[in-house]
């Protein structure tokens, strides 16, 4: 185990909830550091509910192919938790190293005090003393959960604020419809700071445009502001600038023009010469996001699954991600006809029937695994009870490797695998498949 593990172990151990969200413990402690909030290059600060990770990936390529450095916070990891703090430099970010991190967790700890803190909360700390003791032009900042009040919400001036598509998940800390789920997205929002409103259903985005009027936060929303589409193989984005004709995005899947767009509308907002659209297309093109459609090629993995066989990883697992796969899943099946199987695990926090219903009548079989070390995961027995209950074949698997070999007699094609439901089990899968 590495020294930072055990560090973040103890950290584990200052709060009794997980999740509890409230903006007084992380102002306490970076009260305590000098407040270096106060202190960091310009922000651009996403939310949303969808697709956070993937704008946030296609901001950096476009900011780093620019020259500039950037600082990157994003939320779950997937291997090691040192990818959740990317150091900027002018030639790209790194994952934090292991003696800057072990530095600033102690350092965090000792100023915290033993007083009670979520994880999420203090190690969001961490990450604004490293952004702020390390020049950069940017930083990227990913919202953990919800907004309003969320550890990352203590950014009082951001550049630029981005809201891209909302829809139901976490109901139990932000609301059970979706416009109490918008509103608490549009706390980000700031007086006077532009925001970018990815595609919204019409409720949220009229809950997101009302709160921007009442505090003065001019927004640039999808459909109105800007555009975005593919068209004849191409993205084609439009707004009172002008119209860019630019590859087709690097990571697959149709809901990727969405987010590609709202990238791009993000900067356009940041104002004329920041970035030039040789930047833009160029990091449309390169920009990269393991666990988002990832297409596995040549890992270990193929030891174990159907000679032949294609392996897709994702980590979304709500109901409108399940729509997104599926869609994505049925393109795949047009062009290239193959069985479809599911290796699923899911945490007991999401709804496993609405994320696998879009995929009736496209997938041949589902196999469910219980993550791996993960408490609040759901027993795979349980989860194929729940896939059986949505009109699937369903059986379980005792690893993912047993679940991929599992999937050799769905026909006499080598059958086309995603494994998705979770970022965790996401990170377990790439973990095993590097070994």
């Amino acid at each position: 185990m590495a020294r930072s593990d055990a560090i973040l172990e103890r950290l584990l151990t200052l709060h009794p909830k997980v999740i509890d969200l409230d903006l007084s413990r992380v102002e306490r402690l970076l009260a305590a550091l000098g407040n270096p909030e106060r202190a960091l290059p310009p922000v651009i600060h996403v939310g949303g509910t969808n697709g956070k990770g993937s704008v946030v990936a296609y901001l950096r390529a476009m900011l780093e192919r620019s020259g500039r450095a950037v600082h990157v916070y994003t939320s779950p990891h997937l291997v090691r938790f040192h990818e959740r703090i990317r150091l900027g430099t002018d030639g790209g970010s790194e994952p934090i190293p292991e003696p800057a991190l072990i530095a600033l967790l102690e350092e965090c700890e000792q100023a915290n005090r033993g007083q009670p803190i979520t994880f999420f909360e203090i190690t969001t700390v961490a990450a604004l003393l490293a952004f702020a003791r390390h020049p950069a032009d940017w930083v990227l900042l990913e919202v953990g959960l919800g907004g309003r009040l969320d550890a990352t919400n203590v950014i009082d001036h951001p550049a630029l604020a981005v809201i891209t598509t909302v829809d139901l998940d976490h109901q139990q800390y932000l609301g059970d419809d979706i416009e109490a789920i918008a509103a608490e997205k549009a706390g980000i929002l700031k007086p006077g700071v532009p925001c970018v409103v990815g595609p919204q259903e019409d409720a949220a985005r009229r809950v997101i445009e009302d709160h921007a009027a009442r505090i003065g936060a001019p927004i640039l929303v999808h459909g109105q502001d800007w555009h975005a589409h593919e068209e004849h193989g191409r993205l084609v984005y439009q707004d009172e600038a002008g119209l860019l004709d630019l590859p087709l995005p690097r990571l697959a899947g149709r809901f990727q023009i969405d987010n590609a767009g709202t990238a791009i509308a993000a900067a356009r907002a940041l104002g004329p010469g920041v970035l030039a659209e040789t930047a833009i297309e160029a990091g449309i093109a390169g920009a990269e996001w393991p666990a988002r459609l990832q297409n596995l090629t040549g890992g270990r993995l193929f030891l174990y699954a159907p000679k032949g066989a294609e392996i897709w990883l994702d980590g979304g697992h709500n109901p409108a991600a399940g729509r997104a796969l599926a869609q994505s899943m049925a393109e795949l099946e047009e062009r290239t006809p193959r069985p479809l199987v599911l290796v699923v695990g899911m945490l007991n926090s999401k709804d496993p029937a609405g994320f696998l219903a879009p995929f009736r009548g496209l997938a041949r079989k589902v196999i469910t695994v219980t993550i791996p070390g993960e408490e609040n995961a759901i027993p795979a027995g349980d989860l194929a009870d729940i896939a059986e209950g949505q009109g699937f074949e369903a059986e379980t698997a005792p690893t993912v490797t047993e679940a991929l070999a599992q999937c050799r007699d769905v026909g006499d094609v080598a059958p086309r695998i995603l494994v998705c439901g979770s970022l965790y089990l996401a990170g377990h899968v790439l973990a095993l498949d590097e070994r």
